[in-house]
């Protein structure tokens, strides 16, 4: 898919430098009523007409969707493509499906729509190869030995340091000057912890909770570090039953990361750059939590019986 971001350039930086005040007062857990209320994004204009006009096709596969397709990654004909944003990530992201998740339902197409450059979708059981990486790649996931993001960067120097302790050279060298020879290479552990090793991609597996651990504890992610995002709540409309209000939908789990590692791994602060991953995902929470309140005004009152 041809995205082209030259026409929201200008629009980007003018809503980064307008959302600066607002996320000042944003809290974590954002305003109850309406948890993205605070977001800096493009205009969803294009998104209202399509609603109303109804479903349309697909310009590669000819199927019938609404706003975008969920096989092909593309919006549909009555979304102009020049007029979705298109975000920037400082990561590359994998999204591992399960065959069995429902392609209609599932919000890991949002993230390939508004970032094509830096996501990946993938269907189990295809995964690549991260062997030899595990010191720069990590698994978003709720596993018992999870991490926060603000201990990545000491697990994955642990890591970094584990696999320097098996060279055969430094088996050979004297301990000081071993220890001297890491410090001049950068791998003193107090500077390693402050200027953290080079994160490079993040896995995340998009399936019902009850699907996860299939994929999860395959062999190619098992040795990969496991995050969990604890302090982040859900807004999805699909929130499974008897899960906690921390289980995330696939999209606000990517944007949840990114907006964590921007603040606690880069140590920069967080302007909105990856507020227009929500897109889709805000307006599509919107417009079902107004038809939900719509229903619930036209249903009849229980008549009193005396």
């Amino acid at each position: 898919m041809a995205l082209s971001p030259s026409l929201f350039t200008q629009e980007s930086e003018k809503n980064n430098a307008n959302c600066m005040e607002t996320k000042q007062s944003q809290t974590v857990a954002m305003a109850s009523e309406d948890p993205l209320q605070n977001l800096c994004l493009a205009s969803q204009e294009v998104l209202h007409k399509a609603q109303q006009s109804g479903r349309s096709r697909c310009l590669q596969c000819g199927g019938s969707r609404m706003f975008y397709c969920y096989t092909c990654y593309v919006p549909v004909e009555n979304v102009p493509t020049e007029q979705i944003p298109v975000v920037q990530l400082p990561l590359k992201i994998d999204i591992i499906k399960h065959p069995n998740e429902t392609d209609g339902k599932s919000t890991a197409v949002h993230a390939k729509l508004l970032a094509p450059n830096s996501v990946s979708i993938y269907t189990y059981p295809c995964i690549p190869e991260y062997e030899g990486k595990d010191h720069e790649v990590v698994l978003v996931f709720p596993g018992p030995q999870s991490v926060s993001i603000k201990d990545i960067s000491f697990h994955l120097q642990k890591r970094i340091e584990g696999k320097g302790r098996g060279k055969t050279d430094d088996l050979d060298m004297p301990p000081i000057k071993l220890k001297r020879a890491k410090v001049e290479e950068g791998c003193d552990s107090n500077e390693s912890m402050c200027k953290g090793p080079a994160l490079k991609r993040v896995v995340f597996i998009d399936s019902t909770w009850n699907q996860t651990n299939q994929i999860a504890s395959d062999e190619r992610l098992r040795e990969l570090l496991q995050v969990e995002l604890k302090t982040r709540k859900t807004c999805f409309w699909r929130h499974q039953k008897g899960k906690p209000d921390t289980f995330l939908s696939t999209i606000e789990a990517i944007y949840y990361f990114l907006v964590d590692y921007h603040r606690d791994m880069l140590k920069e602060r967080y302007k909105g750059q990856y507020d227009n991953l929500l897109f889709f995902y805000s307006f599509m929470y919107r417009l079902i939590k107004n038809a939900k309140g719509s229903a619930e005004k036209t249903k009849p009152k229980p008549s009193l019986t005396h």
